[in-house]
């Protein structure tokens, strides 16, 4: 089940009435209480907070400028963010980190994708194959390693996880080092023995734990076996995506003595951000989050000239690029989340992610003569029926997109030339962002 569609619809039901009364926000409890308990969050949590919801929705003093519709879904976004947990700021100076966790949960790959975090914030890193249990760990860690641009370090047939951590540690000189322990299938004394004689070795400042999202509230259970065992300071949510039982691995943890630290949203190594309760919240409620979207975008642009695709005449060359820097925002369906599109059908999402892919394929097939000047393809029907068989799509498909990118260089040069209009597009896309802790 999806937690943010259903708590949007319970919100919708309400929102949607002329008049609120309390009849109608005991009605919006109970539909939340359905909502978290099918997606796996505690009944015990549920029940708290559908307690305290109901009391300061009805019973608290709310703000003049607010309405009562106003002031109830204020109450919901506040309290979920208090179910949640609290939000986590990365140390970004030199430190080294201990990651462990059970089998199944991306524990391995959490680790490129906390390199790839750290680099991308100017800070070099090592990766350290301490993982002598599980067959090919080491090779998968290598491998993650160059693809994000880490040192790594292992020593071959060494079973002695210790041992390799404090060779690592002699040779590393890198700002972070990152060490992937060994999992198990269940939490067990060996396992405990084994993290504690690497920490002892290492003596991490910081400790996380991965779980994956798809085991729900069993996640504050590991939580608290971890954290008895070596203390930790964070743990990290992978699979958000893809699973319906997020909210009850987030709420569990947040109940437990942990904390979250990070998550992970995607397949990709930069899918993975510092967990932001509020944020996490707005998203599930449909409150755009355009900092999030801003901060894809200065990523992007420390490897593509923005300013330069902005400013230079539409080409199939520079629309090419603009595709390549689109695609590195991520998935459409996490861009439309961010500016507040939740609900975006998905045969809509889908068909558009397939109409960039087709449109590369079209590009990709073009001469550089071609790429330059769009006229040559409108007026010759051997180098339509050429880009089609080159690209895999049909002719029809070819003329389509010449009729679009027609249809674009009109909309580009209009914008150009008419100050007003850009006027009123900044002043819109420029304009505040929702804040429902200050709604009114």
């Amino acid at each position: 089940m999806d937690l943010g569609k259903k708590l949007r619809e319970a919100l919708s039901r309400l929102t949607g009435k002329p008049y609120v009364d309390a009849d109608d926000v005991k009605a919006l409890v109970k539909d939340l209480q359905r909502v978290l308990i099918s997606n796996d969050v505690n009944v015990k949590l549920v029940l708290s907070l559908s307690k305290k919801i109901e009391e300061r929705a009805l019973k608290s003093e709310k703000m003049e400028s607010l309405s009562l519709k106003e002031h109830v879904t204020k109450v919901v976004y506040e309290e979920l963010v208090s179910l949640m947990g609290h939000s986590y700021v990365p140390r970004l100076d030199k430190h080294k980190i201990l990651v462990c966790g059970l089998y199944g949960s991306g524990k391995t790959t959490t680790c490129a994708k906390l390199a790839h975090f750290y680099k991308g914030r100017g800070l070099s890193v090592a990766l350290v194959a301490a993982d002598t249990d599980r067959p090919a760990a080491q090779e998968q860690l290598e491998q993650l390693s160059k693809m994000v641009g880490a040192a790594f370090y292992t020593i071959k047939g060494e079973k002695d996880p210790s041992r390799i951590a404090a060779a690592a540690l002699k040779k590393s000189k890198e700002d972070i080092i990152i060490v992937d322990s060994a999992g198990r299938n269940a939490f067990d004394g060996a396992l405990v023995e084994e993290l504690r004689s690497i920490a002892d070795i290492m003596k991490p400042e910081e400790r996380f734990l991965v779980v994956s999202a798809d085991i729900g509230q069993i996640a504050g259970k590991q939580a608290s076996e971890f954290n008895s065992a070596v203390q930790l300071s964070g743990v990290i949510v992978t699979k958000m995506d893809g699973s319906g039982k997020g909210g009850g691995a987030l709420s569990s943890v947040s109940a437990s003595d942990a904390r979250i630290a990070f998550i992970g949203i995607g397949e990709k190594t930069a899918d993975f951000e510092p967990y932001n309760s509020e944020k996490f919240v707005g998203r599930l409620l449909g409150v755009p989050d355009i900092g999030a979207l801003m901060e894809k975008i200065k990523e992007i642009s420390q490897d593509t000239d923005l300013k330069a695709i902005e400013t230079e005449e539409l080409t199939f060359e520079s629309f090419y690029e603009q595709l390549k820097a689109a695609k590195k925002l991520g998935p459409l369906s996490s861009v439309f989340s961010m500016i507040g599109a939740v609900d975006m059908p998905k045969e809509i999402v889908q068909q558009s992610e397939e109409k960039m892919k087709k449109y590369e394929a079209m590009i990709g097939s073009m001469s550089k003569t071609e790429k330059k000047d769009a006229s040559l393809l409108k007026n010759s029907q051997s180098r339509i029926a050429r880009v089609a068989q080159g690209s895999g799509c049909s002719e029809k498909e070819v003329r389509e997109f010449l009729t679009q990118f027609e249809k674009m260089e009109k909309m580009m040069g209009m914008f150009k030339r008419n100050r007003g209009f850009r006027k009123k597009m900044e002043k819109m896309m420029s304009g505040g962002i929702p804040d429902l802790k200050k709604v009114g």
